[in-house]
């Protein structure tokens, strides 16, 4: 196998990316000035050798906490628990939340053989006291594995007396009701609320 297969194979490998498309990246690759690539060569370096996860929260960072942690105005009692890290910017482009994020690193699914321990749910547990948290807003997906992580959550930490709350769902702003499936609509219905 050539490199220029070794790499397509790689690329290929991406979200999103399929191996026609894999292919031409790599040949835009070698049309580029050999530093470029090898910028790129060294960023991709980088990461893999400084990106970790964050002592407190599991966020990615370069530093021990993450810059959300170490955020002296964010609201550390108020934890908003996510699956992956790459959910924190989906939250955080909103503007509204000002608490911190406790990231699970996936989500339950059995027919995977990713049980409780396979996530950072005890981790979770461990911050309750020290934290003095008050309120843990479950914010997984709305898929089956995402709803039975958030219930599993929702059982566990009922035992802290923390205030447990979950992120609404339903139609999205702009959307038609034609176009949204019934548990969309459903999920729409059941999270509304009083018109002042």
């Amino acid at each position: 196998m050539s490199v220029i297969d070794d790499l397509t194979s790689e690329l290929a490998r991406l979200p999103g990316i399929g191996r026609k498309t894999a292919q031409r990246l790599v040949f835009h690759l070698l049309r580029q000035p050999s530093d470029q690539s090898r910028r790129l060569a060294e960023a991709l370096v980088s990461l893999v050798d400084r990106v970790r996860t964050c002592e407190r929260c599991r966020n990615l960072t370069e530093a021990p906490l993450c810059a959300l942690c170490s955020d002296p105005r964010r609201d550390g009692q108020l934890i908003c628990v996510v699956e992956q890290a790459s959910d924190i910017a989906s939250i955080e482009r909103s503007g509204e939340f000002r608490g911190v994020y406790h990231v699970l690193g996936g989500r339950l699914s059995p027919l995977d053989g990713v049980g409780p321990s396979d996530l950072a749910i005890d981790a979770l547990f461990k911050r309750i006291e020290p934290e003095a948290v008050r309120e843990v807003i479950l914010a997984t997906n709305p898929s089956i594995e995402g709803e039975a992580t958030a219930l599993f959550l929702q059982r566990q930490l009922s035992t802290y007396g923390v205030r447990i709350t979950r992120i609404a769902r339903g139609l999205p702003i702009g959307g038609d009701l034609e176009y949204a499936d019934g548990v969309t609509i459903a999920q729409a219905l059941s999270a509304r609320r009083e018109m002042l």
